[in-house]
């Protein structure tokens, strides 16, 4: 949802990677939610900080805790912003018409971030 609203808000003014620790998939829940502010995130994939391009990064944003503390080095500005995790706090919450809400407290949160935050990080 980060790289996603990063390059629909500040698309113009910075090129934004998403990684994880691990590679997962996207998650539909995050897929719909993010469609429902008009962004389509439905061919972004999973991928492993490994399998980003090679280069310098002005700056590395955290948002979990689980990849603050795992984490590669990186040189440069790293900051930790933590986000709740969507999938994990909606795991046992059925049918899953009922898990999009908490999709959706945590994209706004991640939005207002993106909007006042970071540009105050990056430019």
């Amino acid at each position: 949802m980060a790289e996603g609203l990063a390059r629909h808000f500040l698309g113009d003014r910075l090129r934004p990677f998403s990684a994880g620790v691990l590679k997962t998939m996207v998650d539909p829940l995050a897929i719909e939610v993010m469609a429902e502010l008009g962004i389509d995130i439905s061919n972004h994939y999973s991928k492993t900080i490994a399998e980003l391009p090679n280069q310098d990064f002005d700056l590395v944003v955290t948002l979990c805790d689980h990849a603050k503390e795992t984490c590669p080095y990186f040189p440069g500005k790293v900051i930790h912003v933590g986000f709740p995790d969507p999938p994990s706090l909606s795991a046992k919450i059925f049918p899953r018409e009922k898990r999009l809400p908490i999709y959706r407290k945590v994209r706004d949160q991640i939005k207002d971030f993106v909007l006042n935050q970071l540009p105050r990080q990056v430019f």
